[in-house]
């Protein structure tokens, strides 16, 4: 029987030489552009969202029956981010908050506080925040007031407002007729100026006070 041709085998590669590598296929130049075509112009800039409005008019049923009984004595009801605020008359104030105690059941004066608007010719916002507690609701009520003008007291209608109207004419000078004994709470009797007016400056404070009565030429 003769014999199968037998399968040829490579050559073995001598000791410390490499098999030569396979030539690598020749790379493919990138695409260039066609002649004649102008670039893909760049994406506008996208619109400025709206601004969001955090106030917003407020007509609920509070406002409707305050707006009925005092007319004109309610200037404006807003909503600003869930907290209802009711803008009113300065000198009807003691009015409508004896109104909102008796009537519409805001048994607490849970602050009262201002804030200066120098520019403003009513510079002063004169704050309560009130809560009731068998509704568990909370309205914020405001007053403006101007350079000098006095502002109804609310001592009689929730006695907590003792020391808050004195701290309020402490620090903004603003004068709460009606009270009963108001006077500085914080600074000194003698002090002169109102720390948290804008237009107060921080840096000289009560020079005459601090130097009679400390010894030195500045609080700072």
């Amino acid at each position: 029987m003769a014999d199968e041709p037998k399968e040829q085998q490579a050559p073995p590669v001598p000791a410390g030489d490499k098999p030569a590598a396979s030539p690598s296929p020749p790379s493919t130049p990138p695409a260039k552009a066609a002649e004649g075509v102008a670039p893909a112009a760049p994406k506008p800039p996208a619109p400025p969202k709206a601004p969001v409005s955090l106030q917003t008019p407020l007509n609920n049923e509070l406002v409707t029956r305050l707006r009925a009984k005092f007319t004109s004595g309610i200037l404006e009801a807003i909503e600003d981010r869930k907290q209802a605020i009711i803008i009113v008359e300065c000198a009807r104030l003691a009015e409508v908050a004896l109104h909102l105690r008796d009537e519409e059941k805001f048994d607490l004066l849970s602050d009262l506080t201002a804030v200066d608007w120098p520019k403003r010719e009513k510079r002063f916002d004169i704050v309560l925040n009130l809560y009731s507690f068998p509704k568990n609701e909370r309205v914020r009520v405001k007053a403006h007031a101007a350079e000098g003008e006095q502002v109804p007291s609310v001592f009689g209608i929730w006695p907590t407002a003792n020391w808050l109207e004195r701290e309020v004419f402490d620090m903004f000078g603003i004068v709460f007729s009606g009270h009963p004994d108001l006077k500085r709470i914080l600074l000194p009797d003698g002090w002169q100026g109102y720390p948290l007016r804008k237009d107060y400056d921080i840096i000289q404070q009560d020079t005459a006070w601090v130097k009679e009565n400390l010894g030195i030429e500045s609080g700072q």
